[in-house]
């Protein structure tokens, strides 16, 4: 079984400039979620989706890989993360290269432990979910919150799926 760790790390920040490789504790922020999805071994490969030199360089220089520049169309302000992650998994398929196991793992998550990363790649491959994501309690935007439903994480304003936080 094939697995892929995408760290989605674009240039243009606007709530905080250059925030992906803003030094957090000593180091580019984004360098915890390298070291973390490289430390686990969990993953055949671990790639950072960037559209600038800059954090390729950085990433490049913690051994994580950038075999390809994001597209100008999904570094903007209004690219899904679904959006990049496809354009990954589909730059890969031109290559040759498939993965059964996609793990996103976002550039400014430098608190997540070992062992939520290994139990959520657990549950994923024995129980067959199609995705797992991390929750927690927030107040904002409430226009994502979640709800339990029957065991499963659906919207609780499904019509705002697409809307975005920033202004």
């Amino acid at each position: 079984m094939s697995s892929i760790a995408i760290i989605p790390a674009r240039g243009g920040s606007k709530r905080i400039e250059r925030k992906n490789i803003k030094k957090f504790n000593g180091k580019p922020i984004m360098v915890y979620a390298i070291e973390l999805a490289l430390k686990s071994e969990l993953f055949d490969e671990v790639m950072v989706s960037t559209d600038d030199d800059e954090i390729a360089a950085v990433a490049i220089a913690n051994k994580a890989r950038v075999p390809f520049k994001r597209s100008a169309e999904n570094a903007n302000d209004f690219a899904t993360l679904a959006e990049v992650l496809i354009e990954v998994v589909l730059k890969y398929k031109e290559q040759g290269k498939t993965f059964d196991t996609i793990c996103c793992i976002l550039p400014t998550a430098a608190l997540i432990t070992q062992e939520r990363l290994k139990e959520g790649y657990q549950k994923i491959c024995s129980e067959k979910f199609n995705s797992i994501v991390p929750v927690i309690k927030f107040a904002y935007p409430i226009q994502r919150a979640l709800k339990n439903e029957d065991g499963l994480l659906k919207l609780r304003e499904p019509e705002h799926s697409d809307t975005r936080s920033q202004t």
